[in-house]
């Protein structure tokens, strides 16, 4: 074999004087003051990605035998003091929500009217939903978190001024409902990307089960309290109240001494940032299917909770009750799941849950359809939401570990907007099989068939890379240029030579060092075949641009060392593949 490469590293194409010390860049010219010193800089910005990837590492190495409790990660106090603050949030979301709908009908006899509201808040969620993962990949995450929070306090300030100087309007009010969902749009791709930072990867499981919690039983709290206030002081002291504790969140926040590392290589342009989190969804086979589950169960799941207040109205007595204790009971229900996880997920693979909670919940939907009275739906409900945090916990789990930390909060969008879109999409279709049959047909067939589709992608959309490893690398050394391309792409080749017997093998691997340099953030990738001489191939790779180039280094991760290793057991070169850099010229 010959000897290794410093992939992609190289000023010139000469070998290395020892194959113990694998430099491609030895022999260049020496370094002017320049060059040296954007040599360190490119170091600086690899590290920056792997002093991440190490503080967790340690983490994970000091708490392999602690508890995994299901309230382990408390114990940690920045994680605690940040769930508190998420808690918080999410009160004041479901407050909102409910002092918004009430205040609407105030205004307006209109049912679109009031149905908007709805729509004005969950809409901002899913359009801007990508570039505010892009944003909270590129900027501070803490002081991006926390303006988050003080903008969700200053549109709660400007409905209660609103409100009490008799302004308030419908279409005020939908515009200022839409400037909350923005805040709230903004805000979960940079929680969610923080999260693997703060805790152990033992203890991230039971860390995203206590964020279920936090959700669930804020839906809980939210509408009590909010209900609670309007009935004894009015709309205006929840919004009043949902800024006090918004400010208050923003406060604790500041507290949070994390070390933000800013790039030397500069912030990437929110576009690039955009096209690349698309890119390396895309080109991730184990975030394709965990996009198709989580999109499948939402899309089924979602027609209990879109009939639950028509099926709360047909219960023997049913009413407005009946549906908070219903919508209680589903809460309740997810956090004694949470309480239980850590055990479940010793005992069974995250697939098996995820297709055992797929099935309960579908059971519980069933239950649901022929439910006929309250003794009956209280329990369903309780199963419902056991299978909810169940299932949503175990795609959540495989999605962030299917994510490296540089690309976290873009990944972590596209994951939400997947549950946004499917539920949007699930409560139409549902409401309309409803309208042509009836409620209790149409969540007969979404209990059926969720559960077949779910199956079904099971079998056709399998995850084969679940044992990827994603943790950051610094064997690939980043290249120095004398005078560094400007403006324009950039184009690197990479020469192989091949036993002609051994073709196919290469080209299968080839396919998977597409999808790696795809996912890096290439712009496009070519596999070049020499026709008079067979045996050489070309691996053409294309970048953005020089910054961009340099950029694809600090996302090296070991699994990519791994993939280099395989590809240069092909080669039978007497020296190490030939790499170029090409300057596009405009």
């Amino acid at each position: 074999m010959p000897p290794l490469p410093s992939h992609e590293s190289t000023r010139s194409v000469a070998p290395p004087p020892s194959p113990d010390a694998p430099d491609l860049s030895a022999g260049a010219p020496p370094q002017s003051d320049a060059a040296a010193d954007r040599a360190a800089r490119a170091d600086l910005a690899h590290g920056t990605e792997e002093s991440v990837a190490a503080q967790l590492g340690d983490s994970a190495a000091l708490n392999q035998a602690a508890s995994l409790s299901p309230f382990a990660p408390l114990s940690v106090p920045v994680f605690r003091m940040l769930w508190l603050t998420w808690v918080a949030a999410n009160t004041c979301m479901w407050m909102n929500d409910v002092a918004a709908a009430w205040l609407m009908t105030t205004l307006t006899t209109s049912p679109v009217l009031v149905a908007l509201v709805q729509t004005a808040s969950t809409l901002p969620v899913f359009l801007l939903g990508l570039p505010s993962g892009a944003l909270a990949d590129i900027l501070d995450r803490r002081r991006y978190f926390i303006a988050t929070q003080f903008w969700v306090a200053v549109v709660a300030l400007v409905l209660c001024v609103a409100i009490l100087a008799g302004g308030m309007t419908a279409p005020l009010l939908l515009a200022l409902t839409f400037a909350n969902g923005i805040g709230l749009a903004m805000r979960w791709p940079v929680f969610a990307a923080i999260v693997p930072e703060l805790v152990s990867r033992p203890q991230l499981p039971a860390a995203l089960a206590l964020n279920g919690v936090a959700m669930n039983a804020s839906r809980i709290i939210g509408p009590l309290l909010a209900g609670a206030i309007i009935a004894s002081a009015g709309s205006a002291w929840v919004f009043v109240l949902n800024a006090v504790l918004s400010i208050l969140s923003g406060l604790v926040i500041m507290r949070w001494k994390r070390v933000h590392t800013p790039s030397p290589l500069g912030r990437e342009r929110l576009t690039s940032a955009m096209r690349v989190g698309l890119q390396f969804v895309r080109q991730s086979p184990r975030m394709r299917a965990v996009l198709w589950r989580i999109s499948i169960f939402f899309l089924h799941a979602t027609a209990l909770l879109a009939l639950l207040p028509l099926l709360a109205k047909g219960l023997e007595g049913g009413g407005a009750g009946t549906f908070t204790l219903l919508l209680a009971s589903m809460g309740a229900g997810a956090i004694t799941a949470a309480m239980f996880l850590p055990r479940l997920r010793q005992a069974m693979a995250r697939d098996v849950l995820m297709i055992r909670g797929t099935a309960l919940q579908a059971a519980a939907t069933g239950v649901m359809a022929v439910a006929p009275n309250v003794y009956v739906a209280v329990p369903a409900m309780f199963v419902a939401g056991m299978a909810w945090i169940t299932t949503a916990n175990s795609l959540s789990v495989s999605a962030q570990l299917a994510l490296p930390n540089w690309v976290r909060a873009r990944g972590m969008s596209i994951y939400q907007m997947a549950i946004m879109g499917s539920t949007a999409l699930g409560a139409a279709v549902w409401g309309q099989v409803a309208t042509v049959t009836d409620v209790h047909v149409s969540l007969g067939i979404a209990a059926a068939t969720g559960v077949v589709a779910m199956l079904l992608v099971q079998r056709l959309v399998a995850d084969r890379s679940m044992e990827e490893d994603l943790s950051p690398s610094r064997a690939f050394k980043a290249p120095v240029a004398d005078t560094p391309p400007g403006s324009g792409h950039l184009v690197v080749t990479i020469e192989y030579f091949i036993d002609p017997a051994r073709a196919a093998e290469f080209r299968a691997v080839m396919q998977e060092s597409r999808r790696s340099r795809l996912r890096q953030g290439a712009l496009g990738w070519q596999l070049l075949h020499d026709i008079s001489q067979p045996a050489r191939y070309v691996e053409r790779i294309e970048d953005e641009s020089w910054t961009e180039h340099l950029r694809r280094f600090d996302r090296v991760t070991a699994s990519d060392v791994a993939l280099r290793d395989r590809k240069l057991a092909f080669h039978v070169g007497d020296a190490p593949p030939r790499v170029t850099r090409w300057a596009v010229e405009q």
